[in-house]
């Protein structure tokens, strides 16, 4: 892993389609849309448009409990295809120029702030260090994250160096593991893609106690000249944050052994997976289908037309 930082800000646009290819028609579709990334103190979105294809009869926007934007659609005309297709332009502020992974806590004092205590005051952090649906609090995760968190370690330190192992430990195979795959089968497998990374380091870190979130995103689909392709660039991507008391949320993808900088749109941020689909909704009719999803990354200045 390279920890030089990137020194300047890029802007990057972003455009995904998602194609769903029904066997029959559907006759109504209700769907809820995660797929417009918002604006974080690292990352500004500028222009933003979804096209939806048929278009719905009805639609509402609303801010989740995490933050993220969700649009609520439906459909009222039967239809064998559903193409939504989303265009944004982000720009993106280098995160790591002074990072200095001793600065945070020891990981076993993090830990204790951020268990629950009466009377003790409410850390927002704290709905990230329990169990959901994706991942759960399982022995063998904690006893491999053990061995990157020996005591008085801190908890960038400990992340960083379990970041390492998962990235060199598992197998990026993309028929390994299914969507809904929780973490624990993934850490059993040592196999999966950048979702079953990210969700197997979000279990180690809360098996230790700690606060760790699940990112959706996308990454630079080419990386400039005499830089590796990162794993993950043609389609959606996923990693891990973890909370560090003093210097803040510190993103981690193990897919790829690097630190989330301006190579990474951020898209959601959840518990894991299960909160954050692209689309998730309830239909009547279709039967079997299938998906096609198409991701560009690109920096604004070699940005195709949408």
């Amino acid at each position: 892993m390279s920890d030089a930082p990137t020194i300047a800000a890029a802007t990057r646009a972003v455009h995904h389609v998602t194609t769903y290819r029904y066997a029959h028609p559907v006759e109504l579709a209700q769907q809820r849309a995660v797929a417009t990334p918002a604006s974080h103190p690292w990352q500004t979105v500028g222009a933003h448009s979804i096209e939806i294809d048929p278009a719905p009869a009805h639609q509402h926007w609303r801010i989740d409990a995490f933050g993220n934007h969700v649009l609520h659609f439906m459909l009222d005309v039967p239809h064998e295809v559903m193409r939504l297709a989303a265009s944004s332009t982000v720009t993106l502020r280098p995160r790591w120029r002074d990072f200095d992974a001793t600065r945070s806590m020891p990981w076993e004092a993090a830990a204790q702030a951020l268990r629950f205590r009466a009377g003790q005051p409410f850390h927002r952090e704290s709905e990230f260090v329990y169990a959901s649906p994706n991942v759960g609090l399982h022995a063998p995760l904690r006893e491999y994250a053990q061995r990157s968190f020996a005591p008085g370690v801190t908890v960038a330190a400990g992340a960083i160096d379990l970041m390492h192992r998962i990235h060199a430990d598992f197998a990026y195979h993309g028929e390994a593991t299914e969507v809904h795959t929780p973490a624990r089968e993934a850490f059993a497998l040592r196999s999966g893609v950048c979702q079953d990374f990210a969700q197997v380091m979000i279990g180690c870190l809360r098996a230790l106690g700690l606060a760790a979130r699940y990112v959706s995103g996308y990454l630079l689909t080419e990386p400039p000249p005499g830089q590796a392709r990162l794993l993950g660039a043609d389609a959606s991507h996923a990693w891990a944050g973890v909370w560090c008391p003093r210097l803040g949320w510190i993103d981690l993808d193990p897919t790829n052994d690097v630190l989330a900088d301006t190579d990474h749109v951020t898209l959601a941020i959840a518990r894991d997976y299960s909160d954050v689909p692209l689309l998730h909704g309830v239909l009547v009719g279709g039967g079997a289908h299938t998906v096609d999803v198409e991701v560009s990354v690109v920096p604004v200045e070699q940005a195709p037309p949408p």
